[in-house]
């Protein structure tokens, strides 16, 4: 196979020759017309259209109507990751209901720091909090992977911020998904593919991951004055994909080996007690072990004298824990293997319905509609239950179970409005209302206390998140100097976030009695002693007490002024204030300007402040669980701002976090090639960001804090807080070429992202947790990888598409570079853990090659290939791989785990 060093660069080559190539074409003035139709942009902008190379700021433009026929990658959040190199969004694993949506960050930054549009209109967060370990821990982003992107027709990104233009969370940029407003013809793409390679299938080979998607579009038009309907339906049927190893650890002791002897008798030795230590019939217990013992013909006759002599439970206990693994797998007739986390992709049947409408009314004014509704299944796997543990009941569970956590997600978004031109003005009037919801049920668990009495499935409470905005746009064009435009507006926004418990056994531990334990009964054990833990396994439910619905509004207004004093000089200024109920106002402004040096070359620069309102869901997102510690009942887990441990601290309330940024960059075309340069510079400075602190042991904390955590009943706590500042550079380049030549088209497209975040400055620790011995857990060394080093703080793309007559090749690489992953573990070996010692995951190049042919004009066909070579991120040292389960690290963001990915697609249309 060819060397993909070798093969990336005969891709620069090819990118190089062709521009050659093309200069050499003109020279010679070949008779065949380059038709270049310049890529205009509106986002960044009120004023209407330009040119994406005259923006003051920079935008990317993305035209996935055309891509979507070669590209590998079928959802937006994957096709952005391939095709943007400031953009980043990694499949998750192991990680809950982050699994099942996609974190999405742009220019290093969170993923709460970028704003999403459809249509130019605000788009919903998700209702997921991401509290587990992964890149934007702590943060709520918004679930591309409910939009379908069979329904757009292009993707607009912002690189800047402009939170003056459009309000919160823009500090990183903003995300426009445009959608289709085609008509007069059925559009549709079936899609087949799956994972080819040696490590398929926990590293056994063959194939795994098997994706079917099935996409459909249909519009047509309304009336005679322009107006349309267009309707995409899209189906998702996705397999999981296997990365594990081969489980290593302890599966199985002695006492397991006899309790399986006795149940190949008939007898369950976990019916004869609920508690062992106050077992009424503990020489019955005694007696059996002894007898079964005898048929377990690998003991050693020490081990085997050992049990015979021993003559009480305690004595036993002594002995029957010792690991006999090996032996009893092959007497069983399994294999390491079986014990296997589901480590990769998850499970995952996603439907999509999205409409486009827009109808006319007169001349000058129209109404219009979009929206959609998607409904996602997800089943992904937690930490296997072995025998051997305490959280696995037997009696049941011979031998053990891997539990799921399935999740419905289902997303509605509708938008309305009219707009139209009034006195000279353009009027935008809007509604715009979208929610989202995460419902969770755990399947193949089980409820440890409730012992034989325990369901399997639990349902264990959900997340939904609401939001309703009303706008209100006005511009208007003035013919002073070269133009001016002039925009301002208002908004109106209603949040709801609310948590719904969820059965009373996923969450509650219950005694012998079968009744909910409140720490004054017998608890039930295992035949070692230890107590069966409650709620059901791998995720508790959200309790009655975790249960909120809050809401919050906030109203806004803002000025956008664009000023063309010169066909040279053209300056944009935009103010915003808001207000929101739960936490005070905020002002922000920014000024951007572009210079037109010659008709080719144009220098840009902005300057602004943002801001980020702290999410509703970081506000009053809670989850606890009860344990008994020093003989009393204590909760532990995450509490909410408004808690009652939450003001027995002194925590503060959430504020936003305000930013101010600043870009510089160029863009510069030479026609005579089709040949486009851009570079931005920029700088982010971000105060008070929030982060989710670690947990706060009740040991740890300073005796002020004790008294405190004694008064709230609480042993651990974690909160979201104002805790850090950051600052964020990085330098965007991208370069444009497209030329004709002997009825070939060749469109060439190079983008390098480079970006570093670090925190600056104290860590602002306050109230009776304000202490430098507690800094180390207000933002942790784990959580300062996942802010600064598990991102690639470089990113490139080259790619290239030639196309011949009803033919089309595509291929791409992506540079990928190196990142940290999160444990801290001895890494060079000399026995002795730094606190900042770290595996470093090497920089990867991934290649993708598709091949399309249009047999008639309604019918094509392509096929092609992700990650061509087979590219895997380093592997984990072994420390790291949790008995060498997690072969590749779950904690960084790069390019995933899934190796090879092959693909057809069936194009169609009618």
């Amino acid at each position: 196979m060819i060397n993909r060093k070798t093969f990336f660069s005969a891709s620069v080559l090819f990118f190089l020759g062709s521009y050659a190539y093309g200069q050499e074409k003109q020279e010679k003035k070949d008779t065949v017309k380059s038709t270049n139709v310049e890529e205009v942009v509106i986002l960044g902008s009120r004023s209407g259209a330009r040119s994406k190379v005259d923006s003051p700021v920079p935008v990317d433009v993305f035209n996935i109507k055309e891509s979507s026929v070669v590209l590998p990658q079928s959802t937006i959040g994957q096709i952005l990751n391939a095709i943007a190199p400031s953009f980043t969004s990694t499949i998750q694993t192991n990680s809950d209901g982050t699994d099942h949506l996609d974190p999405a960050q742009l220019r290093g930054l969170g993923p709460d720091q970028v704003l999403v549009l459809v249509n130019g209109k605000r788009r919903h967060t998700s209702a997921l909090v991401n509290v587990n370990g992964t890149p934007g821990r702590g943060t709520v982003g918004t679930d591309l992977n409910s939009i379908p992107s069979f329904a757009l027709t292009r993707i607009e990104v912002l690189r800047d911020g402009a939170s003056a233009q459009y309000g919160s969370d823009a500090i990183a940029g903003v995300i426009n998904l445009e959608l289709k407003r085609d008509t007069g013809k059925l559009t549709g793409q079936l899609s087949y593919g799956g994972n080819l390679t040696p490590t398929a299938n926990d590293h056994t080979g063959d194939f795994d991951g098997q994706n079917i998607q099935v996409d459909l579009n249909y519009g047509n038009k309304i009336g005679k004055r322009g107006g349309f309907y267009n309707i995409t339906w899209s189906s998702q049927f996705r397999n999981p994909t296997y990365r594990a190893g081969t489980e290593s650890g302890a599966i199985y002791n002695a006492y397991n080996a006899i309790e399986k002897r006795a149940l190949n008798d008939g007898v369950n030795l976990s019916s004869l007690f609920n508690n062992i230590g106050n077992a009424p019939n503990s020489q019955q217990i005694v007696n059996y072990i002894h007898q079964y013992a005898q048929n377990v013909n690998y003991f050693s006759p020490t081990l085997q004298g050992q049990i015979q002599g021993a003559g009480t439970i305690g004595a036993l206990q002594k002995i029957l824990g010792t690991d006999v693994t090996d032996q009893e797998l092959a007497y069983r007739g399994l294999n390491r293997k079986d014990f296997n986390m589901q480590v990769g992709q998850s499970k995952l049947n996603n439907h999509q319905l999205f409409a486009n409408i827009e109808v006319p009314l007169n001349d000058d004014w129209k109404v219009y509609t979009f929206g959609g509704y998607s409904f996602r299944h997800g089943s992904s796997g937690g930490f296997y239950r072995r025998p051997n543990q305490s959280r696995t009941f037997t009696g049941l569970y011979a031998d053990g179970y891997l539990p799921q956590i399935g999740t419905d997600i289902q997303d509605l978004s509708l938008s309305a409005g009219i707009k139209g031109n009034w006195n000279g003005w353009n009027v935008d009037l809007s509604n715009t209302f979208g929610q989202n919801s995460f419902t969770y049920t755990i399947q193949n668990t089980g409820n440890t206390s409730l012992r034989f009495a325990s369901p399997s499935e639990f349902n264990a409470g959900g997340l939904r998140f609401s939001q309703n905005t009303i706008n209100l746009d006005l511009a208007k064009k003035y013919d002073v100097w070269s133009g001016i435009n002039i925009a301002f507006g208002a908004e109106h926004r209603y949040e709801n976030f609310k948590i719904t418990a969820g059965d009373e056994a996923s969450y509650a531990t219950y005694d012998v009695s079968g009744n909910v334990w409140t720490g004054n009964s017998l608890r039930p054990t295992d035949f070692f002693g230890n107590a069966l833990p409650g709620g059901s396994q791998v995720f508790s439910g959200f309790r009655p007490g975790n249960a909120v619905d809050k809401n919050r509004q906030s109203v806004a207004g803002y000025a956008d002024f664009e000023f063309n004093f010169t066909d040279w000089l053209l300056v944009d200024a935009a103010a915003r204030y808001e207000n929101y109920s739960d936490f005070g106002s905020t002002f922000n402004y920014k000024l951007a300007s572009r210079i037109k040096v010659d008709k080719n070359l144009n220098f840009r620069l902005a300057g602004s402040t943002g801001f980020r309102a702290p999410s509703i869901h970081q506000i009053y997102y809670n989850v606890t669980s009860t344990l008994f510690t020093n003989g009393q009942l204590l909760d532990v887990g995450t509490f909410s701002n408004d808690s009652e441990i939450a003001g027995l601290l002194q925590m503060p309330k959430l504020k936003q976090e305000t930013s101010q940024s600043a870009s510089v960059g160029f863009t510069y075309k030479i026609p005579s090639v089709n040949l486009t340069f851009t570079a931005d510079g920029y700088f982010t400075k971000i105060k008070n960001r929030i982060i989710l602190t670690d947990q706060f042991l009740r040991a740890d904390v300073p005796v002020a804090a004790q008294i405190a955590y004694d008064k709230a009943q609480v042993n651990a706590a974690q909160f979201f807080t104002n805790a850090i500042d950051t600052e964020t550079k990085g330098l965007d380049i991208v370069i444009s070429h497209n030329t004709r030549f002997s009825g070939f088209k060749l469109d060439n497209n190079f983008a390098v992202n480079l970006n570093e975040t670090r925190k600056v400055g104290n860590i602002h620790s306050s109230g009776l947790l304000q202490s430098p011995n507690l800094e180390k857990i207000y933002f942790s060394e784990k959580s300062r990888v996942y802010l600064e080093e598990a991102v690639p703080k470089v990113k490139a793309s080259l790619s290239h598409t030639l196309s011949w007559k009803s033919a089309s090749f595509y291929l791409r690489n992506t540079y990928f570079g190196k990142v940290t992953g999160a444990d801290i573990i001895d890494v060079n070996g000399d026995g002795i853990i730094g606190f900042n010692e770290h595996q470093q995951i090497a920089d990867k190049i991934i290649t993708d090659v598709s091949f399309a042919y249009q047999f008639t004009k309604n019918v094509g066909l392509t096929i092609g290939v992700n990650n061509l070579f087979d590219i895997y991120p380093t592997k984990n040292l072994t420390a790291s791989t949790n008995n060498d389960q997690f072969i590749y690290s779950r904690s960084t963001s790069q390019f995933g785990q899934n190796g090879r990915y092959v693909f057809s697609r069936l194009n169609f249309n009618f």
